[in-house]
């Protein structure tokens, strides 16, 4: 835990990354129906508020994400880019068993169409892989293969 501090500045910057790529998902049409912001702000009670939405998305993946890797780095195999891939992925998992449903896309999201996973699957290593790159960086450790 003395490296918490480094992860979640790490898991904010996957976190920018992960945006970035759902919000250039959004202006290019695709898959509008998964709009997470969205998605949060209706969990949270406040349908069409897509700020507060924002702001648990970033939460979950700054704190939420920052917290749990810093537990994690170095007991999951691989190096630091792996273990965050594997943390991501580990996310997706729960957020296509548990948030997905509760939000009303149904299991692994298959209300929104079989793209849905595939898609949240792909950002969800994406994030992961530069959580750990950017963790890598922030503690000094540029090697990254391993």
């Amino acid at each position: 835990m003395a490296n918490v501090g480094k992860s979640m500045g790490a898991a904010f910057v996957a976190t920018l990354v992960l945006s970035m790529m759902m919000v250039m998902k959004g202006m290019m049409g695709i898959m509008p129906q998964l709009d997470i912001a969205s998605m949060l702000a209706a969990m949270m009670g406040a349908p069409g508020n897509t700020s507060l939405g924002w702001l648990g998305h970033f939460m979950i993946g700054t704190i939420g994400y920052g917290v749990v890797f810093a537990l994690l780095v170095g007991r999951l195999p691989g190096s630091t880019v792996v273990q965050g891939i594997i943390l991501g992925l580990i996310g997706w998992l729960v957020m296509m068993v548990v948030i997905m449903p509760m939000a009303g896309a149904g299991l692994f999201a298959l209300n929104l169409g079989i793209m849905a996973p595939i898609m949240t699957a792909t950002l969800h290593v994406i994030f992961g892989a530069a959580l750990g790159y950017v963790f890598s960086l922030l503690i000094g450790r540029t090697r990254t293969a391993g």
